[in-house]
């Protein structure tokens, strides 16, 4: 736990890093932000962590809302959203669109309008199909912007990339924060190894984002990334263009493997993770736009069936020997599928899994904070000042 001064320290150091560009704007996919910005979002996040732990109140909207908007199920995401937006001060209102006037027709930049009277911030996820979710998203930005712009709105809400179909900003970089306090600073991560791979499920459909949102992030630690899967389950191209051209720059590397083996081997990290093959995602959303229900359940036949093929594709203890001392840190965004508990056969072995849960927990606890720290960075163009006038008067967040 940090105590007060290590918190004034922490604020000193959130002067030193740009963040002028990050006022006002959105936060859509953390390859378009520069090193600055990512370390600020870190560093706010440790800030607020550090004030909770402190009982100081990081209350800076005395009103406001928070739209989210979720268009996937979400446990992790939709409660991190909420938890953020409640320490800042703001109150949640979630958009249930099979309740709104969008069941009848209503346009885009009419909801986005509509909802956004007096919202400070929108929480988006929609990760379902590809070349959609990350379109929806700059369509509600291009909405609310023209919205600001005609007087309609008093203000611009922030938008805040909850997950869509090319990234998730906020799992990798509460992954990231998590690997960082675990390996005791960014420093110590140059050269560490992390595996990225693909691991079996008995459901199809999973999105791209995590897999890319790891590798689009951690590249650009000097850390050595590898990514694995079975033939044809490949990721964007466009992505991993982003993780070669971050490797190159941040003095590590990027390559992709066809095996788990291969990527365990001496890994420092591992992160084992179902998804579905991009194609069959493309393929999916054409089928979606035609509405289409009998060959939607031929697909998810056809990719069950392939993803069947791949049962040895999951993260065994005998893999987890291979890692590095035999004490890779396993990651996973959760939920698992966990071979004879959540499902007969999945993405992981039982006792690995409960192994890490603590870890696990961590990792996961970290989401709030980032979440907010994006928030913040938006609302407040000298962010350190205002962090430092949260300490000056030091308002007890429980009285």
């Amino acid at each position: 736990m940090k105590d007060k001064a290590a918190i004034k320290k922490m604020v000193e150091e959130l002067k030193t890093l740009k963040t002028d560009d990050m006022y006002l704007n959105d936060f859509f996919l953390t390859w378009d932000q520069s090193d600055d910005e990512i370390a600020a979002v870190f560093q706010v996040a440790e800030i607020l962590r550090a004030m909770r732990e402190n009982n100081i109140s990081a209350k800076v909207f005395d009103s406001g809302l928070g739209i989210s908007i979720f268009r996937d199920n979400s446990t992790r995401t939709r409660f991190s959203f909420a938890s953020a937006c409640n320490m800042l001060g703001l109150a949640i209102q979630d958009l249930d669109e099979g309740k709104s006037q969008i069941a009848h027709g209503e346009t885009v930049r009419e909801t986005a309008n509509m909802v956004s009277f007096m919202a400070d911030v929108i929480g988006i996820r929609d990760d379902m199909y590809i070349g959609k979710g990350h379109t929806y998203m700059k369509t509600v930005a291009e909405a609310v912007q023209s919205g600001y712009d005609d007087g309609v709105l008093e203000q611009r809400p922030t938008l805040v990339n909850l997950q869509c179909d090319i990234d998730h900003p906020t799992q990798s970089m509460a992954d990231m924060l998590h690997v960082i306090n675990h390996f005791g600073g960014v420093e110590n991560l140059k050269g560490k190894k992390v595996a990225m791979t693909w691991a079996y499920s008995p459901s199809y459909g999973k999105p791209l984002s995590v897999p890319q949102g790891i590798i689009g992030l951690f590249t650009r630690f000097g850390m050595d990334v590898v990514l694995a899967h079975p033939e044809g389950y490949n990721v964007m191209a466009e992505v991993e263009e982003v993780a070669k051209k971050n490797a190159k720059k941040g003095g590590g590397s990027y390559k992709r493997v066809d095996s788990m083996a291969e990527a365990f081997k001496d890994a420092d990290i591992v992160y084992p993770k179902s998804w579905a093959p991009f194609a069959v995602m493309e393929e999916r959303t054409k089928i979606v736009e035609h509405g289409d229900e009998a060959a939607l359940r031929a697909l998810e036949q056809t990719c069950l069936a392939n993803n069947a093929k791949f049962k040895e594709w999951t993260c065994t203890e005998e893999l987890m020997s291979l890692t590095k001392d035999g004490k890779a840190l396993y990651m996973h965004c959760l939920p698992a599928d966990i071979t004879g508990v959540s499902c007969k056969e999945g993405e992981v072995e039982a006792s690995v899994f409960d192994r890490y849960l603590v870890p696990l927990y961590k990792e996961a606890s970290y989401k709030p904070y980032v979440i907010a720290a994006m928030i913040f960075l938006a609302k407040f163009k000298n962010p350190a000042a205002k962090l430092q006038q949260l300490l000056d008067t030091e308002a007890e967040r429980i009285r």
